[in-house]
Protein backbone atom coordinates (compact mmCIF):
# COMPACT_ATOMS: atom_id res chain seq x y z
CA UNK A 1 0.00 0.00 0.00
CA UNK A 2 0.96 3.24 -0.74
CA UNK A 3 -0.04 6.47 0.99
CA UNK A 4 0.84 10.04 -0.13
CA UNK A 5 1.89 12.22 2.99
CA UNK A 6 2.01 16.11 3.10
CA UNK A 7 2.94 17.80 6.24
CA UNK A 8 1.46 20.60 7.53
CA UNK A 9 1.47 23.59 9.79
CA UNK A 10 1.70 23.11 13.79
CA UNK A 11 2.15 18.76 13.39
CA UNK A 12 -1.10 18.45 10.89
CA UNK A 13 -0.97 17.16 8.06
CA UNK A 14 -3.42 15.08 4.57
CA UNK A 15 -2.67 11.57 3.75
CA UNK A 16 -3.95 10.31 0.76
CA UNK A 17 -4.18 6.19 -0.13
CA UNK A 18 -2.43 5.57 -3.89
CA UNK A 19 -4.06 2.56 -5.97
CA UNK A 20 -2.23 0.99 -8.72
CA UNK A 21 0.22 3.27 -11.33
CA UNK A 22 -0.06 5.99 -8.29
CA UNK A 23 -3.23 7.10 -9.04
CA UNK A 24 -5.44 8.44 -6.13
CA UNK A 25 -7.64 5.67 -4.30
CA UNK A 26 -9.44 7.74 -1.67
CA UNK A 27 -9.97 11.05 -0.53
CA UNK A 28 -8.06 13.37 1.07
CA UNK A 29 -7.39 12.66 4.72
CA UNK A 30 -6.94 16.09 6.85
CA UNK A 31 -5.02 14.54 10.11
CA UNK A 32 -4.93 16.83 13.36
CA UNK A 33 -1.77 15.09 14.64
CA UNK A 34 0.44 13.63 11.13
CA UNK A 35 3.18 12.00 13.57
CA UNK A 36 0.25 9.73 15.47
CA UNK A 37 -1.25 8.73 12.42
CA UNK A 38 1.48 8.08 10.49
CA UNK A 39 2.21 5.94 13.23
CA UNK A 40 -0.96 4.05 13.47
CA UNK A 41 -1.10 3.54 9.99
CA UNK A 42 2.38 2.09 10.16
CA UNK A 43 1.61 -0.34 12.89
CA UNK A 44 -1.61 -1.48 11.09
CA UNK A 45 -0.83 -1.86 7.23
CA UNK A 46 2.37 -2.41 5.05
CA UNK A 47 2.84 1.06 4.38
CA UNK A 48 5.00 2.71 1.73
CA UNK A 49 4.94 6.39 2.55
CA UNK A 50 5.15 8.57 -0.77
CA UNK A 51 6.48 12.38 0.36
CA UNK A 52 8.06 15.37 -1.35
CA UNK A 53 11.47 14.54 0.32
CA UNK A 54 12.89 12.21 3.44
CA UNK A 55 14.95 15.19 4.63
CA UNK A 56 11.96 17.54 5.50
CA UNK A 57 9.46 15.04 6.05
CA UNK A 58 11.14 12.49 8.23
CA UNK A 59 13.06 13.90 11.22
CA UNK A 60 9.85 15.83 12.96
CA UNK A 61 8.27 12.67 12.71
CA UNK A 62 11.60 10.91 14.98
CA UNK A 63 11.21 13.81 17.23
CA UNK A 64 8.53 12.21 18.05
CA UNK A 65 9.42 9.06 18.14
CA UNK A 66 7.93 8.19 14.65
CA UNK A 67 9.86 5.51 12.82
CA UNK A 68 8.15 4.20 9.57
CA UNK A 69 10.00 0.88 7.51
CA UNK A 70 9.88 2.10 4.18
CA UNK A 71 9.03 5.02 1.73
CA UNK A 72 9.11 6.62 -1.57
CA UNK A 73 11.21 9.71 -1.36
CA UNK A 74 10.13 11.99 -4.66
CA UNK A 75 12.99 14.43 -4.54
CA UNK A 76 15.46 11.09 -4.70
CA UNK A 77 13.73 9.12 -7.41
CA UNK A 78 13.52 12.50 -9.33
CA UNK A 79 17.24 13.05 -9.21
CA UNK A 80 17.62 9.42 -10.56
CA UNK A 81 15.31 9.72 -13.11
CA UNK A 82 16.93 12.92 -14.51
CA UNK A 83 20.32 11.21 -14.11
CA UNK A 84 19.15 8.54 -16.65
CA UNK A 85 17.51 10.92 -18.84
CA UNK A 86 20.43 12.40 -19.47
CA UNK A 87 19.27 15.70 -17.11
CA UNK A 88 20.95 15.75 -14.10
CA UNK A 89 21.02 19.56 -13.72
CA UNK A 90 17.40 20.06 -13.60
CA UNK A 91 15.71 20.57 -10.41
CA UNK A 92 14.46 17.42 -8.73
CA UNK A 93 12.46 19.10 -6.19
CA UNK A 94 8.47 18.83 -6.12
CA UNK A 95 7.76 21.84 -8.09
CA UNK A 96 10.74 21.29 -10.29
CA UNK A 97 8.93 17.76 -11.10
CA UNK A 98 5.80 19.10 -11.30
CA UNK A 99 6.90 21.49 -13.30
CA UNK A 100 7.75 19.16 -16.11
CA UNK A 101 4.63 16.58 -16.71
CA UNK A 102 3.23 16.16 -19.03
CA UNK A 103 0.14 17.77 -20.31
CA UNK A 104 1.03 20.67 -18.26
CA UNK A 105 2.17 21.26 -14.66
CA UNK A 106 0.64 21.17 -11.57
CA UNK A 107 0.64 24.06 -9.92
CA UNK A 108 2.03 24.62 -6.59
CA UNK A 109 1.62 27.90 -3.95
CA UNK A 110 4.89 29.93 -2.75
CA UNK A 111 7.16 28.08 -0.56
CA UNK A 112 7.78 30.02 2.46
CA UNK A 113 10.73 29.34 4.97
CA UNK A 114 9.77 27.16 7.89
CA UNK A 115 9.11 28.63 11.45
CA UNK A 116 12.46 26.24 12.27
CA UNK A 117 14.01 24.10 10.32
CA UNK A 118 12.63 21.37 8.39
CA UNK A 119 9.03 21.50 10.19
CA UNK A 120 7.05 21.86 7.77
CA UNK A 121 6.78 22.30 3.50
CA UNK A 122 4.38 24.80 3.60
CA UNK A 123 2.99 27.51 6.18
CA UNK A 124 1.20 29.82 4.96
CA UNK A 125 0.07 32.99 7.39
CA UNK A 126 -3.49 31.76 7.48
CA UNK A 127 -5.27 28.36 7.88
CA UNK A 128 -7.51 28.57 5.10
CA UNK A 129 -5.07 29.41 2.63
CA UNK A 130 -2.61 26.71 4.37
CA UNK A 131 -5.39 24.13 3.64
CA UNK A 132 -5.37 25.15 0.18
CA UNK A 133 -1.76 25.65 -0.44
CA UNK A 134 -1.57 21.71 1.33
CA UNK A 135 -4.22 20.01 -0.82
CA UNK A 136 -2.05 21.46 -3.80
CA UNK A 137 0.81 20.05 -2.72
CA UNK A 138 -0.74 16.38 -2.46
CA UNK A 139 -2.50 17.19 -5.94
CA UNK A 140 1.18 17.63 -7.39
CA UNK A 141 2.67 14.89 -5.48
CA UNK A 142 0.41 12.22 -6.57
CA UNK A 143 0.90 13.37 -9.95
CA UNK A 144 4.65 13.75 -10.00
CA UNK A 145 4.73 10.20 -8.07
CA UNK A 146 2.21 8.68 -10.93
CA UNK A 147 4.50 10.15 -13.74
CA UNK A 148 7.58 8.63 -11.87
CA UNK A 149 6.30 5.12 -11.80
CA UNK A 150 5.27 5.60 -15.23
CA UNK A 151 9.23 6.61 -15.94
CA UNK A 152 10.76 3.83 -14.17
CA UNK A 153 8.72 1.17 -16.10
CA UNK A 154 9.83 2.37 -19.26
CA UNK A 155 14.06 1.99 -17.98
CA UNK A 156 16.06 -0.82 -19.83
CA UNK A 157 16.15 -2.87 -16.85
CA UNK A 158 13.14 -1.93 -14.67
CA UNK A 159 13.35 -4.40 -11.66
CA UNK A 160 16.72 -2.87 -11.20
CA UNK A 161 16.54 0.43 -11.49
CA UNK A 162 13.03 -0.45 -9.05
CA UNK A 163 15.34 -1.73 -6.84
CA UNK A 164 17.83 1.33 -6.80
CA UNK A 165 14.79 3.56 -6.63
CA UNK A 166 13.69 1.67 -3.59
CA UNK A 167 16.91 1.23 -1.78
CA UNK A 168 17.70 5.25 -2.42
CA UNK A 169 15.09 6.09 -0.06
CA UNK A 170 15.55 3.64 2.21
CA UNK A 171 18.95 5.17 2.47
CA UNK A 172 17.66 9.04 3.03
CA UNK A 173 15.52 7.16 6.04
CA UNK A 174 18.58 5.55 6.82
CA UNK A 175 20.36 9.62 7.07
CA UNK A 176 17.51 11.06 9.15
CA UNK A 177 17.64 7.87 11.40
CA UNK A 178 21.74 8.12 11.78
CA UNK A 179 21.35 12.40 12.22
CA UNK A 180 18.64 11.72 15.01
CA UNK A 181 20.67 9.24 17.13
CA UNK A 182 24.11 10.57 16.34
CA UNK A 183 27.33 9.10 16.61
CA UNK A 184 28.47 8.83 20.34
CA UNK A 185 31.50 11.20 20.89
CA UNK A 186 33.27 12.24 24.11
CA UNK A 187 33.94 16.30 23.87
CA UNK A 188 36.76 15.60 26.89
CA UNK A 189 38.45 12.84 24.77
CA UNK A 190 38.38 15.07 21.92
CA UNK A 191 39.33 18.40 23.85
CA UNK A 192 42.32 16.57 25.30
CA UNK A 193 43.67 14.82 22.19
CA UNK A 194 43.63 18.65 20.75
CA UNK A 195 45.82 19.45 23.77
CA UNK A 196 48.00 16.60 23.28
CA UNK A 197 49.01 17.78 20.11
CA UNK A 198 48.50 21.84 19.44
CA UNK A 199 48.59 22.83 23.03
CA UNK A 200 46.28 24.79 25.45
CA UNK A 201 42.90 26.31 23.50
CA UNK A 202 43.74 29.72 22.77
CA UNK A 203 41.49 31.68 24.81
CA UNK A 204 37.94 32.73 23.33
CA UNK A 205 38.55 37.01 23.86
CA UNK A 206 42.02 36.08 21.57
CA UNK A 207 40.58 36.67 17.94
CA UNK A 208 40.83 33.87 15.24
CA UNK A 209 44.47 34.54 14.49
CA UNK A 210 45.62 33.63 17.93
CA UNK A 211 47.59 30.46 17.05
CA UNK A 212 47.80 27.51 19.45
CA UNK A 213 51.03 26.96 21.01
CA UNK A 214 52.33 23.67 18.87
CA UNK A 215 51.46 25.86 15.57
CA UNK A 216 53.03 29.34 16.99
CA UNK A 217 56.08 27.16 17.78
CA UNK A 218 56.36 25.37 14.27
CA UNK A 219 55.77 29.15 12.55
CA UNK A 220 58.81 30.07 14.68
CA UNK A 221 61.16 27.49 13.96
CA UNK A 222 60.23 27.78 10.16
CA UNK A 223 61.26 31.48 10.00
CA UNK A 224 64.63 30.70 11.52
CA UNK A 225 65.11 27.28 9.71
CA UNK A 226 64.65 29.23 6.12
CA UNK A 227 66.54 31.95 7.85
CA UNK A 228 63.95 34.71 7.64
CA UNK A 229 64.60 38.44 8.54
CA UNK A 230 61.03 38.82 9.58
CA UNK A 231 57.99 36.00 10.99
CA UNK A 232 56.60 33.97 7.83
CA UNK A 233 53.34 33.54 7.87
CA UNK A 234 53.05 29.41 7.03
CA UNK A 235 49.78 30.25 6.20
CA UNK A 236 49.97 31.97 3.76
CA UNK A 237 51.16 30.42 0.26
CA UNK A 238 52.33 33.42 -1.68
CA UNK A 239 54.67 34.44 1.42
CA UNK A 240 55.66 30.85 2.07
CA UNK A 241 57.07 30.49 -1.25
CA UNK A 242 59.00 34.42 -1.59
CA UNK A 243 60.61 32.96 2.14
CA UNK A 244 61.37 29.74 1.12
CA UNK A 245 63.09 31.02 -2.57
CA UNK A 246 65.10 33.71 -0.39
CA UNK A 247 66.61 30.64 1.67
CA UNK A 248 67.34 28.45 -1.08
CA UNK A 249 64.35 26.08 -1.05
CA UNK A 250 62.93 25.76 -5.24
CA UNK A 251 59.68 25.06 -4.99
CA UNK A 252 56.83 25.94 -7.43
CA UNK A 253 53.80 25.45 -5.08
CA UNK A 254 53.69 25.00 -1.37
CA UNK A 255 51.57 20.97 -1.78
CA UNK A 256 52.64 18.71 0.76
CA UNK A 257 53.88 16.02 -2.39
CA UNK A 258 56.39 18.50 -3.69
CA UNK A 259 57.82 19.57 -0.40
CA UNK A 260 58.25 16.19 0.18
CA UNK A 261 60.86 15.78 -2.91
CA UNK A 262 63.04 18.51 -1.28
CA UNK A 263 65.95 18.10 1.30
CA UNK A 264 66.18 20.36 4.01
CA UNK A 265 65.43 21.15 7.54
CA UNK A 266 62.37 23.19 7.10
CA UNK A 267 60.60 20.39 5.19
CA UNK A 268 59.66 18.29 8.03
CA UNK A 269 58.97 21.63 9.87
CA UNK A 270 56.44 22.67 7.34
CA UNK A 271 54.76 18.98 6.93
CA UNK A 272 53.97 19.37 10.62
CA UNK A 273 52.38 22.29 10.17
CA UNK A 274 50.16 21.83 7.69
CA UNK A 275 48.91 18.44 9.17
CA UNK A 276 48.16 20.27 12.50
CA UNK A 277 46.94 23.52 11.00
CA UNK A 278 44.23 21.56 9.16
CA UNK A 279 43.22 19.62 12.48
CA UNK A 280 42.56 22.78 13.76
CA UNK A 281 40.95 24.40 11.00
CA UNK A 282 38.57 21.42 10.32
CA UNK A 283 38.01 19.80 13.52
CA UNK A 284 39.67 22.11 16.32
CA UNK A 285 38.14 23.31 19.05
CA UNK A 286 35.41 25.69 17.02
CA UNK A 287 34.41 21.98 15.13
CA UNK A 288 33.15 20.69 18.32
CA UNK A 289 31.81 23.51 20.35
CA UNK A 290 29.52 23.59 16.98
CA UNK A 291 28.95 20.24 15.84
CA UNK A 292 29.30 17.90 19.61
CA UNK A 293 26.07 18.47 21.75
CA UNK A 294 24.67 15.84 24.76
CA UNK A 295 27.76 13.34 23.86
CA UNK A 296 26.77 13.30 20.22
CA UNK A 297 28.14 14.29 16.83
CA UNK A 298 24.65 14.77 14.35
CA UNK A 299 26.02 15.83 10.86
CA UNK A 300 24.01 15.71 7.89
CA UNK A 301 24.02 13.06 5.77
CA UNK A 302 23.60 13.71 1.54
CA UNK A 303 22.12 10.71 -0.10
CA UNK A 304 23.82 9.98 -3.35
CA UNK A 305 26.06 13.52 -3.02
CA UNK A 306 28.37 12.36 -5.05
CA UNK A 307 27.40 11.56 -9.02
CA UNK A 308 28.77 7.91 -8.37
CA UNK A 309 25.93 7.41 -5.74
CA UNK A 310 27.99 7.93 -3.03
CA UNK A 311 26.99 9.80 0.73
CA UNK A 312 28.48 13.34 1.30
CA UNK A 313 28.04 15.36 4.27
CA UNK A 314 26.85 18.96 4.81
CA UNK A 315 28.95 20.38 7.03
CA UNK A 316 31.26 18.55 10.00
CA UNK A 317 32.98 16.73 7.69
CA UNK A 318 31.33 13.06 8.72
CA UNK A 319 32.70 10.82 5.97
CA UNK A 320 36.74 12.10 6.98
CA UNK A 321 37.03 11.95 10.58
CA UNK A 322 40.93 11.97 11.13
CA UNK A 323 42.18 8.67 12.88
CA UNK A 324 43.69 10.19 15.75
CA UNK A 325 40.06 11.85 16.42
CA UNK A 326 38.67 8.23 16.52
CA UNK A 327 39.81 7.71 20.45
CA UNK A 328 36.80 10.12 21.12
CA UNK A 329 34.67 8.04 19.51
CA UNK A 330 33.41 5.83 22.29
CA UNK A 331 30.31 3.67 22.97
CA UNK A 332 27.86 4.20 25.79
CA UNK A 333 28.55 2.92 29.20
CA UNK A 334 26.91 -0.88 28.91
CA UNK A 335 27.42 -0.68 25.10
CA UNK A 336 29.28 -1.21 22.22
CA UNK A 337 30.60 -0.34 18.57
CA UNK A 338 30.09 -2.82 15.88
CA UNK A 339 32.20 -1.90 13.48
CA UNK A 340 31.78 -3.68 10.04
CA UNK A 341 33.30 -2.80 6.45
CA UNK A 342 33.26 -4.77 3.01
CA UNK A 343 37.03 -6.46 2.51
CA UNK A 344 38.02 -5.09 -0.88
CA UNK A 345 34.34 -3.85 -2.41
CA UNK A 346 35.49 -2.15 -5.96
CA UNK A 347 37.65 -5.13 -7.12
CA UNK A 348 34.51 -7.31 -5.69
CA UNK A 349 32.11 -5.64 -7.72
CA UNK A 350 34.24 -5.99 -11.18
CA UNK A 351 34.53 -9.76 -10.73
CA UNK A 352 30.57 -9.78 -10.30
CA UNK A 353 29.88 -7.61 -13.14
CA UNK A 354 32.77 -8.70 -15.73
CA UNK A 355 31.39 -12.41 -15.38
CA UNK A 356 35.33 -13.41 -15.61
CA UNK A 357 35.09 -16.85 -14.06
CA UNK A 358 38.76 -17.03 -13.28
CA UNK A 359 38.39 -13.81 -11.74
CA UNK A 360 35.40 -14.72 -10.16
CA UNK A 361 37.02 -18.03 -8.90
CA UNK A 362 39.95 -15.36 -7.27
CA UNK A 363 37.01 -13.31 -5.75
CA UNK A 364 35.53 -16.17 -3.62
CA UNK A 365 38.68 -16.21 -1.48
CA UNK A 366 39.06 -14.15 1.62
CA UNK A 367 41.63 -12.22 0.04
CA UNK A 368 40.99 -11.33 -3.16
CA UNK A 369 44.51 -9.89 -3.91
CA UNK A 370 46.44 -12.62 -2.75
CA UNK A 371 44.22 -14.88 -4.77
CA UNK A 372 45.40 -12.99 -7.79
CA UNK A 373 48.97 -13.29 -6.96
CA UNK A 374 49.82 -15.97 -8.88
CA UNK A 375 49.68 -14.29 -12.09
CA UNK A 376 51.85 -11.90 -10.37
CA UNK A 377 54.54 -14.32 -9.94
CA UNK A 378 53.31 -14.57 -6.33
CA UNK A 379 53.51 -10.90 -5.74
CA UNK A 380 50.57 -9.55 -4.12
CA UNK A 381 51.27 -6.33 -4.10
CA UNK A 382 51.94 -6.09 -7.90
CA UNK A 383 48.61 -8.49 -8.37
CA UNK A 384 47.13 -5.33 -6.20
CA UNK A 385 48.39 -2.50 -8.57
CA UNK A 386 47.37 -4.42 -11.67
CA UNK A 387 43.73 -4.23 -10.69
CA UNK A 388 43.89 -0.74 -9.19
CA UNK A 389 45.82 0.26 -12.57
CA UNK A 390 42.23 -1.66 -14.30
CA UNK A 391 39.96 0.24 -12.34
CA UNK A 392 41.11 3.12 -11.73
CA UNK A 393 43.20 3.73 -15.71
CA UNK A 394 46.81 4.24 -14.43
CA UNK A 395 49.35 2.80 -17.28
CA UNK A 396 52.41 4.53 -16.90
CA UNK A 397 55.71 2.68 -15.79
CA UNK A 398 54.91 -0.94 -14.20
CA UNK A 399 51.44 -0.21 -13.85
CA UNK A 400 51.11 -0.52 -17.52
CA UNK A 401 53.43 -3.63 -17.34
CA UNK A 402 51.03 -5.31 -14.80
CA UNK A 403 47.90 -4.52 -16.28
CA UNK A 404 48.92 -5.81 -19.60
CA UNK A 405 49.48 -9.33 -17.50
CA UNK A 406 45.24 -8.55 -16.17
CA UNK A 407 44.49 -8.55 -19.35
CA UNK A 408 46.16 -11.66 -20.44
CA UNK A 409 44.91 -13.47 -17.69
CA UNK A 410 41.19 -12.22 -17.31
CA UNK A 411 40.53 -10.63 -20.23
CA UNK A 412 37.14 -10.48 -19.27
CA UNK A 413 37.16 -8.54 -16.26
CA UNK A 414 39.89 -6.34 -18.60
CA UNK A 415 37.31 -5.73 -21.09
CA UNK A 416 34.41 -4.79 -18.70
CA UNK A 417 36.44 -1.65 -17.91
CA UNK A 418 38.08 -1.02 -21.28
CA UNK A 419 34.51 -1.09 -22.96
CA UNK A 420 33.39 2.01 -20.03
CA UNK A 421 36.29 4.09 -20.45
CA UNK A 422 35.71 3.72 -24.67
CA UNK A 423 32.62 4.89 -23.90
CA UNK A 424 33.48 8.01 -22.53
CA UNK A 425 35.64 8.80 -25.00
CA UNK A 426 33.06 8.62 -27.23
CA UNK A 427 31.15 10.87 -25.27
CA UNK A 428 28.75 8.15 -24.67
CA UNK A 429 27.63 7.48 -20.48
CA UNK A 430 27.75 4.46 -18.45
CA UNK A 431 25.42 2.80 -15.63
CA UNK A 432 26.16 1.31 -12.40
CA UNK A 433 24.43 -2.51 -12.28
CA UNK A 434 21.31 -0.84 -10.90
CA UNK A 435 20.69 1.80 -13.59
CA UNK A 436 22.50 4.94 -11.80
CA UNK A 437 23.76 7.23 -14.93
CA UNK A 438 27.10 9.20 -15.19
CA UNK A 439 26.39 12.61 -16.28
CA UNK A 440 26.67 13.73 -19.95
CA UNK A 441 29.92 15.33 -20.98
CA UNK A 442 29.61 18.85 -21.04
CA UNK A 443 28.89 21.16 -23.91
CA UNK A 444 32.88 22.42 -22.82
CA UNK A 445 34.01 18.97 -23.83
CA UNK A 446 31.90 18.66 -26.59
CA UNK A 447 33.66 21.67 -27.78
CA UNK A 448 36.85 20.79 -26.48
CA UNK A 449 37.06 17.53 -28.36
CA UNK A 450 35.62 18.88 -31.45
CA UNK A 451 38.60 21.13 -32.14
CA UNK A 452 40.55 20.22 -35.38
CA UNK A 453 44.16 21.82 -35.07
CA UNK A 454 46.82 20.35 -33.87
CA UNK A 455 46.87 22.74 -30.71
CA UNK A 456 43.16 21.14 -30.00
CA UNK A 457 44.08 17.94 -31.11
CA UNK A 458 46.07 17.66 -28.16
CA UNK A 459 43.84 19.08 -25.70
CA UNK A 460 41.04 16.58 -27.35
CA UNK A 461 42.66 13.79 -26.31
CA UNK A 462 43.67 15.01 -22.96
CA UNK A 463 39.89 15.94 -22.18
CA UNK A 464 38.76 12.48 -24.07
CA UNK A 465 41.22 10.34 -22.09
CA UNK A 466 40.00 11.72 -19.05
CA UNK A 467 36.28 11.02 -19.12
CA UNK A 468 37.87 7.78 -20.28
CA UNK A 469 38.78 7.23 -17.04
CA UNK A 470 36.00 8.82 -15.45
CA UNK A 471 33.71 6.14 -16.72
CA UNK A 472 36.33 3.62 -16.31
CA UNK A 473 35.71 3.73 -12.40
CA UNK A 474 32.37 5.16 -12.50
CA UNK A 475 30.86 1.65 -13.66
CA UNK A 476 32.90 0.28 -10.55
CA UNK A 477 32.66 2.90 -7.97
CA UNK A 478 28.48 3.34 -8.77
CA UNK A 479 27.99 -0.43 -8.53
CA UNK A 480 30.00 -0.75 -5.23
CA UNK A 481 27.64 2.55 -3.93
CA UNK A 482 25.00 0.24 -5.11
CA UNK A 483 25.73 -2.46 -2.90
CA UNK A 484 26.67 -0.25 -0.22
CA UNK A 485 22.92 1.55 -0.41
CA UNK A 486 20.71 -2.28 -0.77
CA UNK A 487 23.48 -3.34 2.12
CA UNK A 488 22.13 -0.31 4.09
CA UNK A 489 18.55 -0.89 2.86
CA UNK A 490 18.43 -4.26 4.05
CA UNK A 491 20.19 -3.65 7.23
CA UNK A 492 17.35 -1.33 8.78
CA UNK A 493 14.65 -3.63 9.55
CA UNK A 494 17.29 -6.48 11.06
CA UNK A 495 17.99 -3.78 13.13
CA UNK A 496 14.73 -3.24 13.90
CA UNK A 497 13.77 -6.05 14.42
CA UNK A 498 16.37 -6.29 17.44
CA UNK A 499 14.16 -4.20 19.63
CA UNK A 500 11.39 -6.89 19.55
CA UNK A 501 12.47 -7.48 23.48
CA UNK A 502 11.35 -3.74 24.29
CA UNK A 503 14.84 -2.92 24.99
CA UNK A 504 16.72 0.12 23.82
CA UNK A 505 17.16 -0.17 19.67
CA UNK A 506 20.16 -0.85 18.00
CA UNK A 507 21.39 1.89 16.26
CA UNK A 508 22.43 2.10 13.18
CA UNK A 509 25.24 5.72 13.90
CA UNK A 510 27.65 6.07 10.96
CA UNK A 511 27.74 4.88 7.30
CA UNK A 512 31.03 5.95 5.19
CA UNK A 513 31.26 4.39 1.77
CA UNK A 514 31.70 0.37 2.57
CA UNK A 515 31.79 0.85 6.03
CA UNK A 516 28.80 1.04 8.68
CA UNK A 517 28.94 1.41 12.51
CA UNK A 518 25.93 0.03 14.78
CA UNK A 519 26.14 1.10 18.62
CA UNK A 520 24.10 -1.24 20.60
CA UNK A 521 23.87 -3.22 23.82
CA UNK A 522 26.81 -5.21 24.48
CA UNK A 523 24.72 -8.26 24.60
CA UNK A 524 23.15 -7.52 21.57
CA UNK A 525 26.71 -7.63 19.26
CA UNK A 526 26.67 -10.75 18.29
CA UNK A 527 22.89 -10.51 16.54
CA UNK A 528 24.04 -7.20 15.05
CA UNK A 529 27.22 -9.30 13.52
CA UNK A 530 25.23 -11.68 12.16
CA UNK A 531 22.42 -9.01 10.78
CA UNK A 532 25.00 -7.52 8.97
CA UNK A 533 26.23 -10.26 7.58
CA UNK A 534 23.23 -11.03 6.56
CA UNK A 535 22.26 -7.76 5.01
CA UNK A 536 25.28 -7.85 3.10
CA UNK A 537 24.46 -11.69 1.84
CA UNK A 538 20.71 -9.97 1.03
CA UNK A 539 22.65 -6.91 -1.14
CA UNK A 540 24.66 -9.57 -3.12
CA UNK A 541 21.89 -11.69 -4.11
CA UNK A 542 19.71 -8.52 -5.14
CA UNK A 543 22.34 -6.76 -7.16
CA UNK A 544 24.13 -10.42 -8.58
CA UNK A 545 22.10 -13.12 -8.06
CA UNK A 546 24.06 -16.50 -7.81
CA UNK A 547 27.35 -14.98 -8.14
CA UNK A 548 30.37 -17.05 -7.36
CA UNK A 549 31.85 -13.87 -5.96
CA UNK A 550 31.78 -13.16 -2.26
CA UNK A 551 31.31 -10.02 -0.38
CA UNK A 552 32.79 -10.74 3.20
CA UNK A 553 32.36 -8.15 6.02
CA UNK A 554 35.01 -7.70 8.07
CA UNK A 555 33.77 -6.67 11.91
CA UNK A 556 34.93 -5.70 14.96
CA UNK A 557 33.45 -5.48 18.23
CA UNK A 558 34.93 -2.52 20.44
CA UNK A 559 33.99 0.39 23.02
CA UNK A 560 36.03 2.83 20.63
CA UNK A 561 35.84 3.79 17.47
CA UNK A 562 39.70 3.73 17.07
CA UNK A 563 40.56 0.39 18.36
CA UNK A 564 38.06 -1.37 15.58
CA UNK A 565 41.16 -1.06 13.23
Amino acid sequence: MRVAVVPGADGAGLLRTLGSGGAPAGQVEHVPDLASAIAERDRRDQVRWVWPATAACYPPLLRAGVRVARCHDLALTEALLLGSEGRPDEPSSLAGAAARLPGGPVQLPPERPPRSAQDALFEPGQDDVAGQAAEQVMTALAAVHADQLRRIAATEQVGKFSLLAAAESAGGLAAAEMTAAGLPWRADIHDALLTEVLGSRPPATAGPQLRPPRLAELAAQISAAIGATRPVNPDSPAQLLRALSAGGVRVSSTRSAELRTVQHPVIPLLLEYKELSRLHAAYGWAWLDSWVADGRFRPEYLVGGVVSGRWASRGGGALQIPKLLRRAVVADEGWVLVVADAAQLEPRVLAALAGDKAFAAAAASGDLYAALAGAFDGDRAKAKVALLSAMYGGAGGEAGQLLAVLRRRFPAAAAFVESAAVAGQEGRVVRSVLGRTCPPPSARWRALTGEADADGEQQAGRASRARGRFTRNFVVQASAADWALVLIAALRPLLAGLAADGGPRAELVFFQHDEVIVHCRAGQAAAVTAAVSEAAARATKLIFGNTRVTFPMTAAVVACYADAK
